[in-house]
């Protein structure tokens, strides 16, 4: 807390006790934290009655993006105040290794993966689509409405809004790092180890709709000529009857999947 909101709040009579206590965040949380307090333990101050998932996202990071806490070496929950001159370690989410039998914030482990996107993720959505995945997603869509869908739904929630992170509604969330949506296609697959659960071109990149293959006499008068003429293989989605085939496009988005996925396993 600043001196100066501090000086007010002390005024007001509105502070009655103050602590100070030492973080340290892990990795990718740092990403969040100005550049003062990252990799390294700082000291914060802060009313006394403050839980430590407060005091967490008061520093920028979303709680949804936290695994594990640690205070004095104790795994904690969200719920908990943090005591003064305590030492508050906070780690993001583990692939090597499994802390779900010592983590207090972790959420139960989702058995399917299905997405809601925000509406800034549009080229991300189409890739997530092309890979198979299920992503409800809507260009105009407000902040209130993404909250209702993954809450109702069961979606997890991607954003590079850290604010919509912070919602108390949302369980299942994920800042996107990356703002090249290539690289956000590799990041999300790597967060959630999808590379053994995507099935390409199942799913329609317009609407989300699962594509089915279809006789070419039954869609022979929706073809143009040379579409008619060169391929024989079609697919069709079930929910907006848009056409696909293995044209030229096809074999440039096969060659970034095939290299999409040689990178998550360490080759190419």
């Amino acid at each position: 807390m600043a001196k100066k909101e501090l000086l007010k709040s002390f005024r007001r009579g509105t502070i009655n006790e103050m602590n100070t206590s030492y973080f340290r965040f892990y990795a990718s949380l740092n990403d969040f934290l100005p550049l003062q307090w990252r990799n390294k333990t700082f000291p914060y101050c802060y009313e006394s009655h403050q839980t430590v998932k407060h005091l967490i996202e008061s520093m920028g990071v979303p709680h949804t993006q936290v695994s594990l806490i640690l205070i004095n070496g104790t795994s904690v929950g969200f719920e908990r105040r943090v005591l003064d001159a305590s030492f508050v370690s906070v780690y993001p989410c583990f692939h090597d290794f499994d802390v779900g039998h010592i983590s207090k914030v972790l959420p139960p482990k989702l058995n399917t993966f299905q997405f809601v996107n925000d509406g800034h993720l549009g080229k991300l959505t189409v890739y997530m689509r092309l890979l198979g995945l299920d992503v409800s997603y809507s260009n105009d869509i407000l902040d209130d409405e993404l909250v209702e869908i993954a809450v109702n739904e069961g979606r997890i929630l991607l954003t590079r809004d850290r604010g919509l992170l912070k919602r108390k509604e949302i369980v299942y969330g994920y800042w996107i790092h990356a703002t090249d949506p290539r690289e956000q296609v590799r990041e999300v697959l790597w967060r959630y180890q999808l590379k053994d659960v995507i099935k390409p071109f199942t799913r329609c990149p317009r609407c989300n709709g699962i594509l089915v293959p279809v006789e070419k006499e039954k869609i022979l008068h929706l073809l143009e000529p040379k579409t008619k003429k060169y391929y024989n293989e079609f697919k069709i989605c079930k929910s907006c009857s848009r056409i696909y085939w293995r044209g030229s496009h096809h074999d440039r988005i096969s060659q970034f999947l095939s290299d999409t996925l040689k990178s998550l396993s360490g080759g190419g």
